[in-house]
């Protein structure tokens, strides 16, 4: 533990022309006096610490001095491709290493080069989550995460219930107590699913996975993974696991597996699949313009293309997939009078009466 600390200091005084006392207790997360205390450890150890006194004084490294403990690890590596999303490498229990890594590259850099971090820094971020939405991190995303690095197989316990992600998600598995050489995650099961039905909805089912790869989706986390059983990949969200059991069996990567390609197929599918039902709307052109926003916007550009010329008043009449027409209800009230309702009947009759009780409301 102290060696490691006493290598990130040598790294972090290299890194930078000098640093007060202060700052290194912050940086390594220690007190003042054990900073001391390093200091002159590495000084007998015959690396070249400089101590300046007085109120502006600090620590420096003296004659330029270079350490060689600039080596990258295989997992500091892997997580320095990922250092733009800090919250979700934080979320996977690879900020220390991500941390470690920046601070490596950061010594290694020529001296003209090392404010390049934080130019880098205050020219991008990432936020992940969507809007009006608190992120909670899933319970169980640290052990999924480690098995998917370590291609190590789990058992999952999973509980079903609600939407399905991309690509249907059905696992779960492991006991509260794994056999030796595993080890066992649980947390305790909601009160309801995520996809918002309760308790009575949800099945619990066991799979044995095959851990490829994770994605961050709009603030959520999924697993794209092999059933072990039949050999056939699927897509769990994190969120729904309730155990993992991850043992020390690896499993042997599909080389041919494209873990960006297979998301962006899946997400498609899964888009598609909520689009069972069709209405047939009249839309003028402002409903045409704002059609994208109220609707999927990928099904909006295609029923517009495939919609007909404007009819005498300038209205367009398109056929819109739909998720069901309590969903089209809610989202095409969004447009007001710029959209009428041709089909189904059920459905304009709703939009009729809401007209009505507009009307009532507003004394027309």
């Amino acid at each position: 533990m102290r060696a490691a600390r006493l290598i990130k200091m040598v790294l972090l005084l290299q890194s930078r022309p000098a640093m007060t006392a202060a700052e290194l207790a912050r940086e390594l997360e220690v007190s003042e006096r054990t900073v001391t205390r390093d200091a002159q450890a590495l000084s007998e150890a015959g690396v070249p610490v400089y101590a300046d006194r007085g109120r502006a004084g600090g620590y420096r490294l003296v004659g330029g001095y270079r350490t060689r403990l600039t080596g990258l690890h295989r997992s500091e590596a892997e997580a320095l491709f990922l250092s733009g999303v800090p919250g979700a490498l934080r979320e996977m229990g690879l900020a220390d290493a991500a941390s470690a890594a920046r601070l490596k590259v950061s010594a290694a850099l020529l001296p003209s080069l090392r404010d390049a971090p934080r130019t880098a820094a205050q020219r991008f971020h990432l936020d992940a989550p969507s809007w009006f939405r608190e992120p909670e991190t899933p319970a169980l995303l640290p052990a999924v995460a480690d098995a998917v690095w370590d291609d190590r197989r789990i058992t999952a316990r999973y509980r079903r219930g609600g939407a399905r992600p991309p690509g249907g998600a059905d696992a779960e598995g492991a006991g509260a107590r794994g056999p030796e050489g595993v080890r066992t995650v649980a947390v305790p099961a909601p009160a309801g699913a995520p996809g918002g039905r309760g308790d009575d909805a949800a099945e619990e089912v066991v799979r044995e996975l095959e851990p490829y790869g994770l994605v961050l989706k709009a603030g959520v986390w999924y697993l794209c993974a092999r059933v072990a059983d039949h050999g056939s990949f699927r897509v769990y969200r994190i969120d729904r696991f309730t155990a993992v059991t991850a043992g020390e069996e690896r499993f042997t990567r599909d080389e041919e597996f494209d873990l960006p390609a297979f998301w962006a197929e899946r997400a498609e599918q899964f888009a598609r699949s909520l689009l069972r039902a069709q209405v047939v709307v009249r839309l003028s052109g402002e409903g045409v313009r704002r059609l994208p926003y109220a609707v999927d916007p990928q099904s909006a550009r295609q029923a517009l293309a495939a919609a007909g010329d404007p009819d005498g008043d300038g209205w367009v009449t398109v056929t819109l997939p739909v998720e069901s027409e309590e969903v089209a209800h809610a989202q095409l009230t969004g447009l007001g009078p710029e959209v009428e309702v041709l089909a189904p009947e059920g459905l304009r009759a709703r939009f009729a009466a809401d007209a009505l009780r507009l009307a009532r409301l507003y004394g027309a």
